[in-house]
């Protein structure tokens, strides 16, 4: 429950106001005004995403905090800007900034810039000082006002001074016998409400004719700081060297006592109104009592929080840089983790430690999907200088694969060649070599690449020295070979991957390993069997709280069980490679459901996400998803688009099922076009799946073509597509024309639908609501057309077409 805004019925009414008139209202007043009160009080009205901008310095940090609290991120090659603007765009709600420096960051003009770009976004903004922007209205929050000398004693001064006496305990006030005392204190104020708090404990504590009549916030922590004992003002000084809230067992380590002295003592100065606590029993500071606090720490202060930190962090990471489920303890303390990590890696002394402990905990953040923050603690350590080469050459490694995922598929090799420099150092070289060869391999495989893929994978194979690695390179080559439809070489490779024993960090091998033998099923036509085995790995990672196998475990079973009752999952704090997955069996729910165009435009998202990250094989299935969706639609000419741009990815990737899955669809497309040519493609999917024994299913069954006898000569190449197979089925549906050639031609179909409403005047988001998709997709057309045809902006491309439309 919020304390109540004592004598502020007037600020709160103009605040109330200006929200509904303005989209950005700037709060302003000195520290210890009751701003973020106030706002506080107007969120409980109002649905509100609440950002605590008080340690922000720069923009990409505030940009970086906004979209956390909004629940979105940038996808790979988008920037921070045009995601904020997409999500507030989609927020219905306030965007709060509490305690936002606008000088030190400079957001004034970034702040106005999205809110232009954006239809109804609202914004509020807790500051010292205003941003001086168009968009901006402010409302000033001064001190409360408080008695004169000859005035009665009295008002919202006076009633928050006397109450907050009684909450801490103190005797009883006379206003009449002690009336001097108390507009003295008063007085020494200004009327800012903190300070009044702060003068209030004290008089609670050594009563009003003792208590020190401060002048300033930094006097009131300054004097509440001098009656404190000394486990108290010591415990006050050190949460003062921290920035972020900590949990109990943070706060012992650091303070250096038993629970119950640690207890003791925070509940000590929760009273005295230093230290707050939060809903999850965290213990934080107010920004200006933990600016005072800290200038009053000394250097054994600094030393005691950062040894307190890494044995704390020393306590709480696993034993092995293999282990860790997505349940760990420390994860509720992770801002901690990470200052531990990066303090002790900062120093020489302490490097060795801060490396060893960033490599063992890597296992639980990846495998609780925590990208980001893996990406942001393993590159501090590697910023900070070199580690033992060994672990150097690990935590790299595995920088490199949080990084894939974030930013996308390739952008982690540059951390993988660093890892191989500090392999040259370790003592066992092939090791770390093989190891990271493994990775590259991942790599491969995510982006499509199989060709490349299957060669590192058996090139860490070859490279270790003793096995610790060519179980999880095997799982990749039989990743490898089950996309490529080489059934009989993926289960072997499965069975030589899956020993009968499994050590406690393989477990995630195992199931992944089983959950590839589920989709062989699948595609064989054996659904009993992939629905019991995948409901079997789905059972024992949560048991194992392997939240990533888990969920791509569970995403392949929603499509095969509609008795299915699936977990809830925060969509957008997935990595890329675990999210796209999640987002496309989305999409081929909505279609079941019926809700095609929703469909049609959440695979739009997936086709364009997918691209911009260089996940290929989820870019194929988006595309599959999209092309059925379009079919269903009535929009041919873009489904037909959709198919080829698809069946050229599967040629170039060496996926033939899936490539049997979009001839198919184009059958159905030439059906529904009366061309001839549908039998002829039905063939050709039909000899694709013969020699594999798999069998239509998914979008495929949809689309009933008989087949012809045989396909065409010179689409396949024995039982694979054919270098040449994309331009004769192309053919077929873009019969020669006699029009003129157009600088537009190099558009595709949906490019051309984005140009067209550019040259009307629309907007992204009133293209994206016409072509049902989002934003996203509309911004990534736009991108792609700037390229295709060399011009950087709407107004050249709406020339363009003008053009082009009035030959």
């Amino acid at each position: 429950m919020l304390s109540p805004c004592l004598g502020r019925d007037d600020v709160r009414l103009a605040l109330s106001e200006a929200v509904v008139e303005s989209r950005w209202v700037t709060v302003v007043g000195p520290p210890g005004s009751g701003k973020t009160l106030l706002v506080r009080h107007l969120a409980e009205e109002s649905p509100a995403a609440w950002v605590d901008a008080r340690t922000l310095r720069s923009l990409d940090e505030v940009l970086v905090a906004a979209l956390e609290t909004l629940g979105a991120e940038t996808a790979p090659g988008d920037s921070l800007v045009g995601a904020l603007g997409r999500a507030l765009d989609t927020h219905d709600g306030l965007l709060v900034l509490d305690g936002l420096d606008l000088d030190a960051t400079a957001a004034g003009p970034l702040l106005q810039s999205v809110l232009e770009s954006t239809s109804d976004s609202r914004l509020v903004v807790t500051a010292l000082a205003t941003a001086g922007q168009p968009y901006e209205s402010v409302v000033r929050v001064g001190p409360l006002p408080v008695p004169a000398p000859r005035a009665p004693l009295e008002g919202p001064a006076v009633d928050l001074f006397l109450r907050r006496i009684r909450a801490a305990g103190g005797q009883a006030v006379d206003l009449d016998g002690q009336a001097h005392e108390v507009r003295r204190l008063l007085s020494a104020t200004g009327g800012l409400p903190l300070l009044i708090e702060q003068v209030a404990v004290q008089s609670a504590l050594v009563g009003l004719s003792n208590a020190m009549s401060a002048v300033s916030l930094d006097q009131a922590v300054d004097s509440a700081h001098g009656l404190l004992d000394p486990d108290s003002a010591t415990a006050l000084r050190r949460i003062g060297l921290l920035d972020f809230p900590v949990g109990m067992g943070v706060l012992t380590r650091v303070l250096g006592v038993t629970a119950a002295e640690a207890a003791e003592v925070a509940g000590n100065l929760v009273r005295r109104s230093l230290l707050e606590v939060d809903g999850r029993g965290r213990f934080d500071m107010l920004s200006p009592i933990r600016g005072r606090a800290r200038a009053l720490a000394d250097d054994s202060d600094v030393a005691a929080v950062e040894d307190g930190l890494l044995a704390w962090a020393e306590e709480h990471a696993p034993a092995h840089d293999n282990y860790g489920a997505a349940d760990a303890e420390w994860l509720h303390d992770l801002p901690a983790m990470r200052q531990a990590v990066l303090t002790a890696c900062a120093r020489p002394e302490s490097r060795g430690q801060g490396y060893s402990v960033a490599n063992r905990i890597f296992s639980s953040l990846y495998t609780s999907m925590r990208t980001r923050d893996a990406v942001e603690i393993l590159e501090g350590a590697l910023a900070s200088g070199d580690g033992p080469p060994e672990i150097g050459a690990q935590i790299a490694r595995r920088a490199g694969i949080a990084a894939s995922e974030m930013r996308g598929t390739y952008e982690g090799l540059w951390l993988l060649a660093r890892s191989d420099e500090h392999a040259s150092a370790a003592p066992n070289p092939d090791e770390q070599l093989c190891k990271t060869a493994s990775i590259r391999a991942e790599m491969h495989l995510d982006a499509g690449d199989l060709a490349s893929a299957e060669t590192e994978a058996r090139r860490a194979i070859e490279l270790d020295p003793d096995g610790s690695i060519s179980r999880q390179a095997t799982r990749t080559l039989a990743d490898v070979y089950a996309s490529q439809g080489r059934f009989a070489e993926a289960t072997r490779a499965i069975a030589e991957a899956m020993p009968a024993r499994i050590t406690n960090d393989e477990r995630w091998i195992d199931l992944s390993l089983r959950t590839l033998l589920a989709r062989i099923a699948l595609e064989q036509g054996r659904i009993a069997e992939a629905v019991a085995g995948t409901r079997a790995v789905v059972a024992e990672a949560r048991q194992l709280a392997e939240d990533r196998v888990g969920l791509l475990a569970e995403t392949l079973l929603r499509g095969v069980d509609p008795t299915w009752v699936p977990t809830p999952v925060d969509r957008q704090s997935l990595p890329w490679a675990v999210r796209l997955p999640v987002l496309a069996q989305d999409g081929r729910d909505l279609l079941t459901r019926g809700d095609v165009r929703q469909a049609a435009g959440l695979a739009a998202d997936v086709v364009a996400l997918a691209d911009s990250a260089r996940l290929g094989r989820d870019g194929v299935e988006a595309r599959l998803l999209l092309g059925r969706a379009l079919v269903q639609l009535g929009d041919l000419e873009q489904a037909t688009t959709t198919y080829l741009t698809a069946l050229d990815d599967c040629r170039t990737m060496g996926l033939p099922l899936r490539g049997a899955d979009v001839l198919d669809g184009l059958a159905g497309v030439a059906r529904a076009r009366e061309l001839p040519e549908a039998r002829l493609l039905a063939a050709a999917a039909f000899a694709l799946r013969a020699p594999r024994m798999a069998v239509r299913w998914g979008y495929s069954a949809d689309f009933d073509v008989a087949p012809a006898p045989s396909a065409p000569q010179g689409w396949l190449d024995g039982a694979d597509l054919s270098a040449d197979v994309v331009a004769p089925v192309t053919a077929i549906f873009h019969r020669p024309a006699s029009a003129p050639p157009s600088v537009l031609d190099a558009l595709t179909a949906a490019e051309r639908q984005v140009a067209e409403r550019v040259a009307h005047g629309l907007t992204s988001r009133r293209i994206a609501e016409e072509l049902f998709v989002s934003p996203r997709t509309v911004d990534a057309h736009l991108t792609h057309i700037y390229r295709k045809l060399d011009i950087n902006s709407r107004a050249r491309l709406a020339a363009l077409v003008i053009e082009q439309s009035a030959r």
